[in-house]
């Protein structure tokens, strides 16, 4: 009888055989429809013959399918002469370029939708369909989208140090998909995370690790049985994953410690505060405005000054919240929603709920929509 292929496995090596073929100096894109092959390949065979060296199989396959596609385009031929040797079959290096493949994948000339799904593809392992499936779209649409973006980062060379900050936006893209598809986004970018953390000492990647762990911490207390959206203050904290918290925290303070204040290491501080609270009333919201002040000098980010104003009406009450919302542009996304809460605790329901109403039209998915709805519905009955 035999056994399954362990497609973790393949997913983790997948980015450390692709950059081997890379460092050996072949083009990207054929590279990469090499590894797929030999992924293929070894998804067929490993269940009734599993080889010793793992990823030293799949470079020893990926090589072959490299060259024979290579030998058969005419138009390569000139090539030729850097691939005739078939390296010798044995284990593959311990070290290798997987650092590369993040930099290449979050290239500045990729849109970001192009970045995340090469990230994916390239350095996470997945296949089209699955990310056709994680974004919604047709397997066709991701493909071409997969293809061009193959082609643009062809031939790239990386004589200068990659840009980090983009590397990690990429990825934190990539957490913010959500969990749609046979693929959990959010996992998947916290595993990329990781890795990254380990080729990387950077306490920005530290920041982003503890900031992804500290919200996925709190996934299951977001959403009710009936799947409606549960907000932070009335979820139930025993659900949250505290072995999840201890660890963001742990990874934050050692990257804060270091003293290279970036922008993720400040939202993750935001998030552990939100976290460490044993209840909402217990929250420290003078801290959370104190780190916002520091978020706001990172980044002057119309979205950081709307979660600023918010924590100042925790903090300083809801008047003092709305006058630090009253600077912001009205088609801000969730200023209104914003406006509409704290409308509501400075006692104003009627404008609250009309707030509240409007809010829901501009709700950018169904459960943030049925949810403002019911906050309307329910000011409108109680009045």
């Amino acid at each position: 009888m035999t056994s399954p292929v362990d497609e973790t496995l393949l997913r983790g090596l997948t980015p450390a055989v692709l950059a081997i073929l890379v460092r050996r100096g072949a083009d990207f894109a054929a590279d990469e429809d090499a590894v797929q092959d030999a992924l293929v390949e070894a998804v067929r065979v490993w269940p009734a013959d599993p080889p010793r060296d793992p990823k030293g199989w799949l470079v020893t396959v990926a090589w072959r399918r490299f060259l024979d596609a290579t030998r058969a385009d005419a138009a390569r031929r000139r090539r030729e002469h850097t691939v005739e040797e078939e390296p010798v079959p044995g284990p593959a290096a311990a070290a290798d370029d997987t650092l590369r493949l993040y930099f290449l994948c979050a290239h500045p000339s990729l849109t970001p939708s192009s970045a995340v799904a090469l990230t994916l593809r390239a350095v996470g392992g997945l296949t089209t369909r699955q990310i056709a499936r994680a974004y919604l779209v047709p397997e066709a649409t991701m493909a071409q989208r997969i293809s061009r973006a193959k082609r643009t980062v062809s031939g790239v060379r990386f004589d200068q140090p990659g840009d980090v900050a983009t590397v990690l936006r990429v990825l934190y893209l990539v957490f913010n998909e959500g969990y749609s598809g046979d693929v959990d986004l959010a996992t998947e970018a916290i595993r990329l995370t990781r890795q990254l953390a380990v080729a990387i000492d950077h306490p920005e990647v530290a920041g982003l690790l503890a900031l992804m762990l500290l919200h996925h911490a709190r996934r299951a207390g977001r959403t009710a049985a009936d799947g409606s959206l549960v907000p932070l203050a009335e979820q139930d904290r025993g659900r949250w994953d505290t072995a999840a918290i201890a660890e963001g925290i742990g990874i934050l303070r050692a990257a804060l410690a270091r003293d290279r204040l970036g922008e993720f290491q400040a939202q993750a501080a935001i998030a552990a505060l939100h976290a460490d609270a044993p209840t909402a009333g217990e929250t420290d919201w003078v801290q959370i405005v104190e780190w916002y002040d520091e978020l706001a000098r990172l980044t002057d980010s119309p979205v950081v000054r709307l979660g600023r104003a918010v924590a100042v009406g925790e903090a300083d009450g809801p008047r003092a919240g709305l006058a630090a919302l009253a600077a912001l542009d009205e088609a801000l996304p969730r200023r209104t929603a914003a406006a509409a809460y704290l409308h509501e605790r400075a006692g104003d329901l009627e404008t609250a709920a009309l707030l509240y109403a409007d809010a829901a039209l501009k709700a950018s998915n169904l459960a943030e929509r049925d949810h403002l709805t019911r906050q309307a519905a329910r000011l409108n009955s109680s009045r």
